[in-house]
């Protein structure tokens, strides 16, 4: 394949914006900010969890607080109507006999109550700060997570805004390019590999390799137009005046 060298040399304008899209691609990919997302929605999930266990706890104790204040409230109500029957008229000493135990044995059943109720509230308090604590975490979880996103959000627009002026220049350089010379190197790239590279030194600037001296001797004999390839990576090999040959 024969192509201009002034093509050629165009050709490694091509190659340097493949280059700094490829590294755009791999900075997009490896962001820190991704795992840090990750770390954070983790986080926030686990606080989540914390939250509604905190919250199912509560729920049960509160449950168990308004049974044992209506079962208070029953007691003292049947504590206050046999009162009311043993203070009136025509109670016989049999009946009064047992309305007494049985405010007794209400008594004691109030207490049992009453300090059932007392332990229950205690732990809904205890809970209470604990939830309080677990929704605290969760909402600097979530702020975390925002401000981590946001700032994902920052370097994927810089990247893309990056990428969006790499591509305009490409579209630029590629009406200067013949179709097979576009060709073979956009088929190279098709294959993962970097299209062309500059002869420097005796090193291509594709593998970065030091070429042979034989193949040197063949590309210094070749003709100014006639594209080389890289004996080594088969890139487009490209010859300036830096070539030194």
């Amino acid at each position: 394949m024969k192509a201009d060298p002034a093509a050629q040399r165009r050709l490694l304008d091509l190659a340097e914006v493949d280059a700094e899209l490829t590294r755009l691609a791999h900075r997009r990919r490896a962001l820190p900010e991704h795992a840090e997302l990750t770390e954070a929605e983790a986080r926030v999930r686990t606080s989540k969890d914390a939250v509604v266990e905190a919250e199912t706890a509560a729920g049960d104790l509160d449950r168990d607080i308004r049974r044992l204040e209506r079962d208070v409230e029953g007691v003292r109500a049947r504590t206050e109507k046999d009162r009311a029957v043993l203070a009136g008229s025509g109670v016989s000493a049999r009946q009064a006999a047992d309305l007494q135990h049985e405010l007794e044995t209400l008594a004691r059943r109030q207490a049992v109550l009453e300090d059932e109720q007392l332990e229950v509230m205690e732990q809904r308090e205890a809970l209470g700060g604990n939830l309080d604590h677990a929704r605290r975490v969760l909402a600097e979880a979530e702020e975390h997570l925002q401000a981590v996103a946001g700032r994902r959000d920052t370097a994927l627009a810089d990247i893309d805004a990056a990428e969006a002026g790499r591509r305009r220049d490409r579209e630029a350089i590629l009406p200067d390019l013949p179709a097979d010379l576009l060709g073979a190197y956009e088929q190279r790239r098709g294959q993962g590999r970097v299209g062309a590279g500059l002869l420097r030194e005796r090193r291509c600037g594709a593998c970065r390799l030091e070429l042979d001296r034989t193949f040197l001797g063949r590309v210094r004999a070749a003709t100014a137009d006639d594209v080389v390839h890289c004996e080594e990576c088969g890139a487009i090999l490209v010859r300036t005046g830096e070539s030194g040959l």
